[in-house]
Formats: C-alpha cells, structure tokens, sequence
C-alpha cells in the first residue's frame, strides 16, 4: 500500500535496505535490497498499472515471490507493518524476535493483534504502537489545513521538515511520560498517557473539566 511505499522511500534515504514487500496475495523477498529505483517500478505498478507484488521477481529476478504468506518470517532487523488491522499475530510477533528484530514500527491502526503487541513488550524491543509512529497521515492534514488558511504552498521538503519536527515531538513525548511514571522505554505506555494527558490540558484549559 501507500504506507508502506513511502515507508521503504523514507528507510532508503536514512541508508536502510528494504528486503520485502507484500500485497493481499503474498510477498517478495530481494536479499539485494530495494532501491529507490526498484521502489519507483513497485510505484508504477501499484498506482498505474494496478499490478500485484508478484510481478516483482519476473522485473528483477534474484528476488523470490512467497504466495499466500506475510512478510514476518523474514529475517530483519526492523519490521514496519503498514497494511490493516491484526496482519501480525502472536505466532508471527514470536517467529520475528527469534530472527532477531530489534524494532517494530507500527504504519497502520492496529496492525499487531493484542497477543503480538505482548510479545514485543515482553521482549522489552523497541516497538512504536500505530497512534504514535502512524500519527504522520493526521499531522500532514494538519499542515495541509495551515497552508490553505494562510494562502500558502509549502515545498515538499518544508512538509517533510515540519512533519520530522512534529514526529520528533510525539517521540519524545511518548519516551518521556513512560520514563517519568516508571515504564522507561514503554511506548505504549507512554504514548496511551502522554495522550490522555494532551486531551485532559485542553480540556482543563478551556474550562471543561
């Protein structure tokens, strides 16, 4: 999908090598790595010629196509599921962290079923629930609705900049209420009160409470 195209554009400008992506039907696996100019082929397939994952492996064949199975046996270092609700289960969670995952960074609402989300926090990795690291989406509407209320037209990389700003700051919201209430490194935890806290102020500001 969308999220995960400019999930795996974002991880190649940061110097990370995407190794799968996945549709409906299965997904492709490219030890070589997906590069930008792989990524914009997957682009074209998937928004103009409506074309499914799998025709991947005949454009660059050193790659393997896996039918009817998810990414997450897979072996990485960071996992990004950007597709729907509950698409990594606890059984998938547990084959993840024994390949070694150091890092689950949710791009879509609830992505990871209760019993995967269990698992990542037992294992005390870094795991970035969906209302957090999936804030971007809402944030740009934020930024869109700034533009069109002050007659303004950002450059892509000013959005990109104030988007990293905004991101930063729910990161660093997120790893500060966890510390400060003893669940250092919780982003759950911290994410679940840093909000509630972000709605009790406004409400307690404007006189509602």
């Amino acid at each position: 999908g969308n999220v995960a195209q400019y999930a795996a554009e974002k991880l190649i400008q940061l110097g990370a090598k995407p190794v799968t992506l996945s549709d409906s039907n299965g997904y492709i696996y490219d030890p070589d790595g997906i590069t930008q100019e792989k990524l914009d082929w997957v682009k074209d397939l998937k928004t103009v010629r409506r074309g499914r994952i799998k025709e991947y492996v005949e454009q660059y064949p050193n790659a393997k196509y896996v039918e009817g199975k998810r990414p997450w046996e897979v072996k990485c270092d960071c996992a990004f599921p950007c597709a729907t609700q509950n698409e990594l289960n606890g059984e998938e969670a547990k084959m993840l962290l024994a390949n070694g995952v150091k890092l689950v960074a949710e791009g879509a609402n609830m992505p990871s079923t209760a019993e995967a989300v269990s698992a990542f926090l037992e294992a005390k990795i870094l795991y970035a629930p969906g209302k957090a690291s999936n804030a971007g989406g809402v944030a740009t509407s934020g930024l869109e609705m700034s533009q069109n209320s002050e007659r303004l037209s950002w450059s892509a990389e000013e959005v990109d900049s104030k988007l990293k700003g905004i991101m930063k700051n729910i990161h660093d919201a997120a790893y500060d209420a966890a510390e400060k209430f003893g669940m250092k490194g919780n982003y759950v935890a911290g994410a679940n009160i840093s909000g509630f806290l972000k709605v009790c102020n406004a409400m307690i500001a404007q006189g509602l409470v």
